[in-house]
């Protein structure tokens, strides 16, 4: 369904049919926000009270059409109702439906710049302060606002959307419906660089020592590119390094959210939701579906499998299995890893069991002197 805003209203019936749901009562109710039922005003108000406890405050509110759980109990005030089974999609489908699409004026601005050599698609919106690079390519519907760049010969696909201060690099190429948040840059140098004989990070891989040393660190262009799939989402300051000969490759459907960092040459598949922090170093291979939470750390030449979870701030170092849920700094199975914790909280009182034992064979063997003395 078309987002609509309060001068467009809605019925209630066509909300319930842009979410598959259930509906009850009057259809007919004419709806023109979304709101939580302590804040209703009036009957074009839709109350969202999806959440134990929420239909509560229906009774005594002053909605008369309400969006409830499954089960609930529905209060004798309302005209028109909707019955969801899963509240969270729901919502998903809710904000969709009364989303207020950005202010994007058609056309190319008088302050933007766009090469003469660009191909802009039909219904292109490009903002004051803009820049499109030669030969970029924007497909149809493209919005690229304020500040935004897309680099040469860079591809966008139709309906992308880029937000305020989003870098688009130079040959990337994106799929279609793509969302690139503020400020995120997508087509990075990779951080990769050589000494000419083996310096100290090879050689502490190697043996566990420092023993060569870092001089004339010579950098190694990227002169790959960063490939993105269909409904790719890019949070604001994420930031993507384009491949080192290759793509960087980020499959269909994922998601990744403000501030992670990606590196060159990774490969990630599709519907992956990647958390705020998340680190993934150079040459790994993420499967589809993974989920990677808050401030994973993932090193380089890692893979992952499919439908893999991590929990947030886990360290991984070594490859994990499909469906597996990892966690912990080395991330271990998550199994594991609480009979880890379990054990370190066993650690004070089994020290205080060790030193009273200590005590008493030092009694035996002592007449009554510790067998070790404490330091």
């Amino acid at each position: 369904m078309t987002p609509v805003s309060p001068a467009a209203p809605v019925t209630l019936a066509e909300i319930a049919a842009a979410l598959g749901a259930a509906l009850e009562g009057d259809g007919t109710l004419q709806i023109s926000r979304a709101v939580h039922p302590s804040e209703a005003e009036g009957p074009e108000d839709l109350a969202l009270a999806m959440e134990k406890g929420l239909t509560e405050l229906l009774a005594n509110g002053k909605a008369v059409a309400a969006v409830i759980a499954e089960g609930a109990e529905v209060p004798a005030n309302l005209k028109g109702w909707i019955v969801v089974k899963r509240p969270r999609f729901a919502m998903a489908g809710l904000t969709t439906v009364f989303e207020k699409p950005v202010h994007a004026e058609p056309g190319v601005h008088p302050a933007a710049f766009v090469a003469p050599e660009a191909i802009l698609g039909a219904g292109v919106s490009v903002g004051p302060f803009a820049y499109v690079g030669p030969r970029a390519v924007l497909g149809a519907g493209v919005i690229v606002m304020p500040h935004a760049t897309v680099g040469a010969e860079a591809v966008i696909g139709k309906d992308c959307l880029l937000h305020p201060g989003a870098r688009i690099g130079e040959r990337v190429v994106m799929g279609e419906r793509c969302i690139i948040h503020p400020n995120a840059a997508v087509g990075n140098d990779g951080f990769s660089f050589v000494t000419p004989e083996p310096g100290s990070v090879e050689s502490a891989k190697a043996t566990g020592k420092v023993v060569g040393t870092n001089v004339l660190i010579h950098r190694v262009n990227s002169i790959g590119t960063v490939i993105l799939g269909d409904d790719v989402e890019v949070g604001a300051n994420a930031t993507i390094d384009r491949g080192t000969i290759t793509a960087t490759r980020i499959g269909s459907g994922t998601k990744i959210d403000n501030l992670v960092q990606i590196g060159h040459n990774v490969q990630i598949g599709t519907n992956c939701m990647l958390c705020g922090h998340v680190g993934i170093a150079g040459s790994t291979t993420i499967g589809d579906r993974v989920v990677l939470a808050g401030k994973v750390g993932v090193a380089d030449h890692v893979k992952i499998g499919n439908d893999a979870v991590v929990a947030a701030n886990s360290g991984v170092g070594t490859d994990i299995p499909a469906k597996a849920v990892y966690m912990g700094y080395p991330a271990v199975p998550r199994d594991r890893a609480f009979d880890q914790y379990k054990g370190l909280a066993r650690l004070k009182r089994m020290h205080a069991d060790v030193t009273d034992l200590k005590k008493r064979v030092g009694a035996l063997d002592g007449g009554g002197k510790p067998a070790v003395e404490e330091k």
